[in-house]
């Protein structure tokens, strides 16, 4: 059976969601003792030192505010043919794009339209055979289970330009629910020991040849920062969701080890993130959008390394953003680890029912003001070959130099 819901959750929705679920917490005393015992502040951790790793190239491109489509297209255009000379594709070889649809809302709470539309026409030039675009949105809009699916993958894509990119640009959309609950494949990672059952993956991932991710650069409630290897939540059935967000205490680390399936490390090519826009509050579907004087197109063959750039790009534009905008309750509850706890036991609770929210365990916030504070990048360190020696590049020229002297300076651990 399927649902067609109201893709829409605004900030005060969730809030009063969040409010619904205090008072059935308060009124039971282990989770109301927990809830008050989380406090109000991301904690600061000791994370184990890194070991060094291997050099990688992160590409980026500038794009002026307000520039013309023709012209952010041809920044990924310039961005990718950088850091790939596609000696891995040949003619006729399918090729599955994983944007972020998380929600119906528009870029940057989703993957840039225009990205996608230019990659997609790269990769024919470039001689792909069949390219798909697929994704599968978060639980406050979609729903899944072994006998019922609530919401529309493919409806969301279609809300927020990405289905019209994909389509008329000659792709073909795949919205992973629609396969049904038995057209997923089950894979264990190959680094880490927090997941204890294996990841449920869509079945077409291990169709295809190879996989571009083209995630978005923004701020995440639960997580603090929205960027590639928090986007493979995106491939998981909803049993996989719901260990991810009940099993709460090795959050950030199952989000790293995620990115170690041995299809993901056999068939990902490339990472692309339109960041000519930044969502730097609240997240992941709402909140302050950023557009910099000049906006980045950031490109790599390394999800760790693309992510230290990304990283270090969202905290270039938190810190641009209006004080008043940036630092309330509303804006960035990430720093409350009282919002942070309520806010995963009520996703356990959509998957999962009533029971797994007040059984899940305590999700404590990190800190992302730096590449060293988060969890997610240490732990990525750890299973996936260290602490990559990241050269900066710039395809275009257009990036100013002080902004790529920053960038280089915090892309580091």
């Amino acid at each position: 059976m399927i649902d067609q819901r109201d893709p829409r959750l605004t900030r005060r929705e969730f809030h009063r969601a969040l409010v619904g679920l205090g008072v059935a917490a308060a009124a039971t005393p282990a989770i109301g003792a927990g809830c008050a015992l989380a406090g109000r502040a991301a904690e600061a951790q000791t994370l184990p030192t890194p070991r060094p790793g291997a050099p990688a190239d992160v590409v980026v491109s500038g794009v002026e505010r307000g520039a013309a489509l023709d012209t952010r297209r041809l920044a990924v255009r310039r961005a990718v043919e950088a850091t790939t000379d596609f000696a891995w594709l040949s003619r006729g070889d399918s090729v599955l794009i994983k944007p972020v649809c998380n929600s119906g809302n528009d870029y940057p709470a989703t993957t840039d339209p225009a990205a996608l539309a230019a990659m997609i026409g790269l990769l024919r030039e470039r001689g792909a055979g069949r390219i798909l675009v697929g994704d599968m949105s978060g639980a406050q809009f979609v729903r899944f289970s072994k006998d019922r699916t609530s919401g529309s993958s493919r409806a969301l894509m279609k809300r927020n330009g990405l289905l019209a990119a994909a389509e008329d640009s000659g792709a073909d959309v795949v919205a992973f629910e629609e396969a049904g609950w038995d057209g997923f494949f089950e894979e264990a990672p190959t680094a880490g020991e927090n997941w204890r059952a294996p990841l449920m993956l869509p079945s077409v991932l291990a169709e295809v040849d190879h996989v571009v991710l083209m995630p978005r650069c923004g701020r995440h409630l639960l997580a603090g920062a929205t960027l590639a290897l928090k986007a493979a939540v995106g491939w998981w059935r909803h049993d996989s969701r719901l260990e991810y967000h009940h099993d709460a205490a090795t959050f950030a680390e199952k989000t790293a080890e995620s990115n170690t399936v041995p299809t993901l490390l056999a068939k990902q090519r490339l990472v692309v993130t339109g960041a000519t826009k930044v969502l730097t509050t609240f997240g992941p579907d709402d909140g302050y959008v950023m557009e910099p004087e000049t906006g980045l197109v950031i490109a790599s063959t390394s999800v760790v390394a693309h992510d230290m750039v990304s990283l270090a790009w969202l905290n270039e534009n938190r810190a641009a953003t209006p004080e008043h905008r940036r630092d309330g309750p509303i804006d960035d509850p990430h720093r409350s680890a009282l919002i942070v706890g309520g806010a995963n036991r009520l996703i356990c609770g959509w998957i999962g029912g009533i029971g797994k929210a007040f059984s899940s365990e305590r999700l404590r916030p990190w800190n992302v003001d730096s590449i060293g504070q988060d969890k997610v990048l240490s732990r990525a360190f750890a299973v996936m070959g260290g602490v990559p020696d990241v050269t900066i590049a710039d395809s275009g020229s257009a990036v100013p130099a002080q902004i790529r002297h920053r960038l280089e300076t915090a892309a580091v651990a």
